[in-house]
């Protein structure tokens, strides 16, 4: 039991909670910080264009912050010039490259105060200025805190509020096909960082035929994910016919590209008549790799998350039957178990500890961390392992 008690004093001071602003685990899976987080972290952004005389930019729009409209910016301040602009962006950028139309655009200029630097982050048309200062005005308060980690998943945290996203998501929709490229992968970046629940009210502006023709674009493949949980939310009994077939042909060729979003805008159709069809198919079946298994406990992560399609009640009892099907994986789950305060897991993980089913360290200390937790682990002491 010593060993057990110091095992609990560690994870005690690092156990994490998911907050408010949490993104769609399946929409923002990367580490990329999209404008519109620059934005929100930003003291000043502007639209500036180039001085004739080439040497430093002219302000011709204040987005964010109180620059005098007119102000000059001088070249040394800012990280990036109007030839290098178009191939400073790497490939894993979520912003558009500057095409030649582009070259008489205002540039879009972030900067923050400690820094006195200005850094840009490609041309828009000085007719979305407007738009850009509602999407900044949209976040009040909190610290502007980029990307945080969470265990397994990479999420895109932010201090906004529900409020605040509902307001942004509103905001930003109208703009995914906009004319201009950089306006257009701003809207789409806040999009993928939206939290699912606030997706989901924005059914009434969505429309099923649009974001189907989203996803039979080619050029448009990369957007697949957040596509296909739009379609889960906007679509019909056809989508969700659709949707079931386009799992089989994953699951048929191994395809886990895009099988957690499939996965939850079929739950997000047919509700929790596909529990029972999921847990047979991805939890009972040892044939299941662990993309598929990881797939599948994203999208019910997502639906849970939301408490709406899929009541996170339901999603509990299917993550409790996960654990007793899967004891080696079952530290997938703790820690969202343990957010959700769902401690009637409590036994199911004394169990797990008893009997030493799980080998990774970091599922052993997700399950340790739950149970320091749980208010009903001190009931369960007599049977956890003597040291």
């Amino acid at each position: 039991m010593q060993t057990l008690r110091l095992l609990f004093g560690a994870v005690a001071a690092v156990f994490l909670t998911v907050g408010q602003g949490q993104a769609c685990a399946i929409c923002f899976s990367s580490t990329v910080i999209t404008p519109g987080q620059k934005l929100d972290a930003a003291d000043d952004a502007v639209l500036a264009v180039r001085l004739p005389d080439g040497g430093g930019f002219r302000v011709v729009e204040a987005v964010k912050g109180d620059v005098p409209m007119n102000e000059t910016i001088t070249e040394a301040t800012v990280s990036l010039d109007a030839p290098a602009l178009a191939t400073f962006l790497d490939a894993g950028s979520p912003v558009a490259r500057v095409s030649p139309d582009d070259q008489g655009k205002p540039l879009l200029l972030f900067r923050n105060r400690t820094s006195e630097a200005w850094v840009g982050f490609g041309a828009i048309g000085a007719e979305y200025a407007d738009w850009l200062r509602e999407l900044a005005a949209t976040k009040k308060d909190g610290d502007g805190a980029p990307v945080k980690l969470w265990p397994s998943k990479v999420m895109g945290w932010s201090s906004l509020t529900e409020a605040e996203w509902q307001a942004r998501a509103t905001i930003i929709l109208p703009y995914l096909e906009a004319d201009d490229p950089l306006a257009a992968e701003i809207a789409y970046g806040e999009l993928i960082r939206t939290p699912y629940r606030v997706m989901r009210g924005l059914k009434p502006r969505l429309d099923a035929v649009q974001i189907r023709r989203w996803i039979d674009d080619p050029q448009q493949s990369s957007r697949i994910p957040v596509h296909t949980l739009l379609l889960g939310i906007a679509g019909d009994a056809y989508d969700a016919a659709e949707i079931e077939k386009r799992i089989d042909e994953a699951l048929l060729h191994r395809d886990t590209g895009n099988l957690s979003a499939m996965l939850a805008a079929d739950l997000e159709l047919r509700g929790p008549s596909r529990l029972d069809w999921l847990q047979t198919t991805f939890f009972e079946d040892r044939q299941r790799t662990l993309p598929e298994i990881d797939a599948a406990l994203l999208a019910l992560s997502v639906q849970g998350q939301a408490d709406g399609a899929v009541p996170r009640e339901q999603v509990i009892e299917a993550y409790r039957a996960f654990i007793r099907t899967r004891k080696p994986m079952a530290g997938f789950v703790a820690t969202e178990l343990a957010n959700w305060e769902a401690w009637d897991a409590t036994a199911d993980y004394v169990d797990i500890i008893r009997s030493n089913a799980v080998k990774d360290p970091a599922g052993q200390f997700a399950i340790l961390s739950y149970l320091k937790s749980s208010p009903l682990t001190a009931g369960q002491a007599t049977l956890l392992p003597a040291e």
